[in-house]
């Protein structure tokens, strides 16, 4: 796993601040469900899930780069997966011990949105055999060229 803090004390307080209801505005409630509450889209559902479009993926409350699509690979788990953050310092992990499992949360390091969770030793073929587990209502594609 990267060398990161568990705790996300890598950077302790996100670089953008808003309120509850300025969050609510800005976000759609199924965005706000999973941004802010740290909810999970469906499986298979997602808008990214299965896309090979070249670009990079932004976080969609903050629009910080978050993962790149050279990263971006098959797990068939049902969410967009990424053997890794396009720059180390795009996303903070947390201990999340949460509905009784232990896991690691992902969170974008510029607001601490929620963006899914990163597994470690599944056994794919990436060079960092690390699988982030993404929901795609979390992301915005931009396609290279654009």
């Amino acid at each position: 796993m990267t060398s990161k803090p568990q705790d996300g004390s890598a950077q302790s307080s996100p670089e953008i601040v808003l309120s509850d209801r300025e969050w609510r505005e800005k976000l759609t409630p199924a965005e706000y469900a999973v941004l802010r509450e740290a909810g999970t889209e469906r499986p298979f559902v997602g808008e990214y899930t299965d896309t090979t479009t070249e670009g990079v993926y932004r976080c969609r409350a903050c629009d910080a780069e978050l993962f790149r699509s050279t990263e971006k690979f098959e797990s068939h788990c049902g969410w967009p997966s990424f053997f890794d953050p396009a720059d180390s310092d795009a996303v903070v992990l947390r201990e999340d011990n949460s509905l009784g499992m232990r896991r690691t949360e992902v969170v974008c390091a510029r607001c601490h949105s929620h963006l899914g969770h990163v597994f470690e030793g599944e056994g794919y073929p990436t060079p960092t055999d690390q699988r982030y587990c993404i929901n795609s209502i979390s992301l915005v594609l931009q396609p290279t060229g654009r």
